[in-house]
């Protein structure tokens, strides 16, 4: 899938370094409403800048609660660092799918920040 085509992008930027946060696991889930549990839709890993590209197809994308999991010790652990954050979750609700979202992760390895971009 084209990056341009998926309704949903991240980009993990290590602020504590000022670089991409480069090969960390991301994954996206969605929940089941009915049963209140966290299905998962699909796993990747960052690039070099960064970013997640084609996480989840337009058709796939519905309205519903969704939450992006990064996998923010292994990443700090691969570089030789800990962290107070074994990983991060974004819990957000979608209401108009047809919509574009951009979910920034800005961390170091004592906090981190998330907005909704464009």
């Amino acid at each position: 899938m084209a990056a341009g085509s998926c309704p949903l992008t991240t980009h993990v930027l290590n602020t504590g370094d000022g670089v991409p946060a480069a090969r960390m696991a991301v994954s996206l889930h969605r929940l089941d409403t009915k049963m209140m549990i966290w299905n998962l839709l699909s796993v990747g890993t960052t690039n070099e800048d960064g970013r997640c590209p084609g996480l989840v197809s337009r058709e796939a994308f519905t309205a519903g609660m969704y939450k992006l999991r990064f996998e923010t010790g292994s990443y700090w652990e691969n570089l030789g660092q800990t962290s107070f954050y074994p990983f991060v979750e974004v819990v957000f609700t979608i209401s108009d799918p047809e919509q574009r979202f951009h979910l920034p992760l800005l961390m170091s390895r004592f906090s981190y920040s998330t907005y909704r971009g464009s």
